[in-house]
């Protein structure tokens, strides 16, 4: 077939190994031989593949060291075959040569083997130890460099000392040793990922050390080594080998692509900048795996520079922005500005200068051209300099992102230059754009040390102690935030960004601002949680209900629709919005909350509209088109519910309908259709993997309309009531895994026989002595002990803390006794005046209800969880609402009467 020339190939230059290697198949040591002397960089490509990465270096000690390679036993087996190849392979060659007629001195080569190895592992660790003792004692800091130099030296100075005897043979023996030796430094070089330097600095230490050699040891000696080395280098037998069969193209899997020799193939600079013009995106991409498993680095910088001057200057900030996220080596960012000429230059002489008798600046940055400017101000802000990219991308403020990426290279050295709490509570913050479009993740982190600063001005200024612990405590826990995220950052600015919030840290505790504070950080963070659904772990003590979802969503073969059920405040958005962290991966659940429809003006199509957004945020496919949703609702949707299905492969879909009353107000209001709810249940039974969790006040039983008898048979009821006592404890005392302040049992139990273990109350009665232990302790300064008893909770309850902060509950529980069932706030106002409970035949005789009535009100109340019957003894659930019912109970009796009238006026 014939190629196509004008299509961008892409390229993956790994190795194309399938598995580990194996000690036991001849093959792999050929292979590893083969990776150690023409391609040193796959060696780091299996030990991040196979081996657990470069974990092993980040070790201190010799214990946490022997543990990583205990994990990673790959790199056991990778430093045990290295080992073998640089004893037997001197070996085995030396015994061919003498096979044919050479003199070998096998001393030498034990002597030579030995060297080479402790070279091996001096050049890629730092150290002198040999191999045999980093196996021994798995202490090696690089297995890669390790085995690649330890390999290459040992073998080529195992080989070169055994055949040395006199004279002429020890020149020779100095030419193979030291090309062994370079090729050492080479290999380690190149898997450490130095490329321009290990090309000149290479061969300038080889020439400047032959030259200081042959001073001192004699001319040929020091002329023999150091053209040894600086041949080794550039590797022209490699370039010789490989450079006729990809001279037309590059191929994926050749193994004769030149992998350890820089001097640049024939037309590859061509190719590269064709590719660039055609796809820039993945022409980068293989540039990034010539750098990667190549040292064609100077091709590479040549075609970047020849593309960028061509490109428009509209685009240059976006591309070489592009550029910078995708460097494997990050001076390729830098050469796209300063010259790579003189960097050469200037690297030679500092090869030459191998006792630092001067010093040797490096190439300089260039702001000519736009393009240069912009490659300069990200390689200064890759090298933490901000103040100089900020005069870099000043240049290019009229650009398109122009004044974007000037702005953040401006805040940035803001930032970097405050040195003290002091410096940073006086940062003038510039204005950042309304719109980020180039860096968004940088911004948001920008906007995080935004809040720190403002944070910081209120710690050192507010004259309120509570204000400042509050403020301090939010300027630690943003810096940490944004430590903990930066894996997120571009690598750009994220080196920067880390050293700013290190160094604002280290700033707050040198002014002792967090010392003076800390003991107050966590119990002046309120952990409990009210108004919000609860999640994490506070989420507690529904385990019967998540089991039950569990049953019918995960073990079922069957996905089971439900309805959650039960009074307001009960959880049940809490169980929703938790029910995907406790079920994992098996299912994904999409969110809507019903109530933000408000009121609709396109029929059943706007339901569908709102849940179609949800499924696709949370599935991450198209949502329907809207037009076609609106005019054929239910085809649209179907189709579209046909889409998630398949992308969710063997996942079930629960879609969780929060607030479903809201159908019926808006059936009732005519705003939909009345056969919604028969179109609805269609949709409920499409499919086996998909289930609906509907959530709201009543069961559908009590919605009388006939519009929902079709659910009857096919939705599953499950109540939501009150947490029970156990449960009730935990959230008090363990709100958090850092919460410092505790509760006698008494107390907790007090609590529970105020709430009878009603979720909102309960984080409510929490929320509160929390608040009041911060006030007594910082703004009032009064000491006291960390601990609550009864005395706490009754003393919000007497300061009137409790029901002006919930009354919104209680007005709640209180209008809904209106609806339904007649009777019922007589009966609650009759009932609040017996904290232990009292008879039907009392409440008949104190309300005067007809029995049937009084009944039918007592069964409503029952079921919506208000009051308890034990016995034939009637009480309120909630002590809590029973004492709200008695204090308003001027107000109550004045609605009980406009109640009654109404009710006359019915009958």
């Amino acid at each position: 077939m014939k190629k196509n020339y004008d299509s961008v190939p892409r390229l993956d230059l790994a190795p194309q190994l399938k598995r580990p290697l194996s000690i036991w198949n001849p093959l792999d040591y050929l292979r590893l031989l083969y990776w150690v002397f023409f391609f040193p960089q796959a060696l780091r490509w299996y030990v991040e593949k196979y081996g657990g990465g470069e974990g092993l270096a980040e070790e201190t000690s010799w214990q946490s060291k022997l543990e990583f390679l205990r994990e990673h036993p790959n790199q056991w087996k990778l430093l045990f075959q290295g080992l073998i190849l640089t004893v037997c392979v001197p070996y085995l060659f030396c015994g061919l040569l003498e096979q044919i007629g050479i003199t070998i001195n096998w001393v030498g080569v034990a002597v030579g083997v030995a060297v080479g190895v402790w070279v091996g592992v001096g050049v890629a660790s730092g150290v002198g130890a040999g191999i045999a003792f980093g196996v021994a004692s798995g202490v090696a800091l690089d297995v890669a460099s390790g085995v690649a130099s330890g390999v290459a030296s040992g073998v080529g100075v195992g080989i070169a000392f055994g055949m040395a005897s006199g004279v002429a043979s020890g020149v020779a023996s100095v030419v193979v040793g030291g090309i062994a030796v370079g090729m050492a430094v080479g290999v380690a070089s190149g898997v450490a990922g130095g490329v321009a330097s290990c090309v000149v600095g290479g061969m300038a230490f080889g020439m400047a050390f032959g030259v200081i050699l042959g001073v001192v040891v004699g001319m040929a000696f020091g002329i023999a080594f150091g053209v040894a080395l600086g041949v080794a280098i550039w590797h022209p037998e490699n370039w010789l080998i490989g450079v006729g069969l990809n001279l037309m193209s590059i191929q994926n899997r050749s193994w004769l692509l030149p992998r350890i020799t820089p001097i640049p193939l024939p037309l590859l600079t061509t190719r590269l900048k064709f590719w660039l013009r055609k796809d820039w995106q993945l022409g980068l991409e293989n540039i990034d795996q010539l750098l990667r498993y190549s040292l064609q680095f100077i091709p590479v910088v040549n075609a970047i520079n020849q593309v960028l001057a061509e490109i428009p200057p509209d685009e240059m900030i976006y591309r070489i922005s592009q550029l910078a996220e995708n460097s494997y080596d990050w001076r390729l960012v830098k050469f796209a500005s300063a010259s790579l000429v003189e960097e050469l230059k200037l690297e030679f002489f500092r090869g030459l200068d191998i006792f630092s008798l001067i010093r040797v600046s490096s190439a300089l940055t260039h702001l000519d051209t736009p393009s240069r400017a912009i490659a300069a101000g990200f390689w200064h802000l890759y090298e933490k300099e901000p103040e100089k990219a900020t005069a870099a991308f000043e240049k290019v403020r009229p650009l398109l992102y122009g004044e974007e990426i000037f702005l953040l290279a401006q805040t940035l050295n803001e930032f970097q230059a405050a040195g003290s709490a002091n410096a940073i509570a006086k940062i003038q913050v510039p204005n950042f754009p309304p719109e980020t479009h180039l860096r968004p993740t940088t911004w948001e982190a920008l906007r995080g040390l935004r809040r720190v600063v403002e944070d910081t001005q209120l710690a050192l200024k507010a004259t309120s102690k509570s204000a400042r612990v509050s403020a301090l405590s939010r300027a630690m826990r943003q810096l940490t935030d944004i430590l903990d995220n930066a894996d997120r950052l571009p690598q750009i600015e994220q080196s920067l960004i880390v050293y700013i919030a290190k160094n604002w840290q280290i700033a707050m505790d040198e002014e002792n601002i967090a010392t003076q504070f800390r003991d107050a950080f966590i119990p002046k963070i309120n952990p409990y949680v009210i108004g919000d659904p609860v999640e994490g772990d506070l989420f507690v003590g529904r385990q019967d209900i998540m089991k039950q979802l569990e049953e019918l969503w995960v073990t079922n073969s069957q996905m089971q629709s439900v309805v959650l059920y039960g009074h307001r405040r009960m959880g049940k958005t809490s169980i929703l919005v938790n029910i995907a962290n406790f079920f994992g991966s098996d299912v994904e659940v999409v969110y809507v909350n019903l109530q933000n429809l408000g009121s609709i003006s396109e029929g059943m199509g706007e339901v569908f509209l709102a849940i179609s957004d949800e499924i696709s945020d949370a599935l991450n496919i198209l949502p329907p088109d809207t037009d076609e949703l609106l005019k054929l609702p239910q085809r649209t949707f179907k189709l579209y519910l046909k889409r998630a299905i398949k992308q969710i492969a063997k996942k079930g879909l629960i879609i969780c309908l929060d607030e479903f009353e809201t159908i019926e107000n808006l059936i009732n209001s005519g705003q939909l259709p009345t056969n919604f709810m028969a179109v609805l249940r269609g949709f409920v039974q499409m499919s086996l993997k998909i289930a609906f969790a509907f959530a709201g006040w009543f069961t559908f039983e009590e919605m009388t309309q006939d519009y929902f008898q079709p659910f009857f048979a096919s939705i599953i009821p499950i109540r939501v009531s009150f947490l029970n006592r156990a449960p009730t404890h935990q959230v008090l005392a363990n709100p958090n895994p850092d919460f410092r302040l505790t509760y006698e049992p008494e107390a907790m139990d007090h609590i529970y026989d105020l709430t009878f273990g009603q979720p909102y109350l309960v984080q409510l009665l929490g929320f509160l002595l929390v608040r009041r232990y911060n006030d007594q302790t910082f703004e009032q300064g009064r000491p006291r002990e960390s601990v609550f008893t009864v005395a706490d909770v009754e003393a919000i309850i007497r300061q009137n803390e409790l029901f002006p902060s919930w009354r919104y509950y209680f007005t709640g529980v209180w209008g809904q006794a209106a609806q339904d069932a007649p009777g019922q706030q007589d009966i609650l106002i009759a009932l609040a005046d017996y904290p232990e409970g009292c008879s039907r035949a009392t409440i008949q005789e104190i309300t005067g209800l007809e029995e049937s009535i009084l009944n039918n009100a007592l069964e409503t109340l029952a079921r919506h969880d208000v009051i308890i019957e034990t016995e034939g003894n009637l009480r309120f659930a909630v002590e809590l609402f029973r004492r709200w019912v008695k204090s308003q109970e001027s107000g109550v009796r004045s609605q009980e009467s406009g109640v009654k009238s109404r009710e006359n006026r019915k009958q």
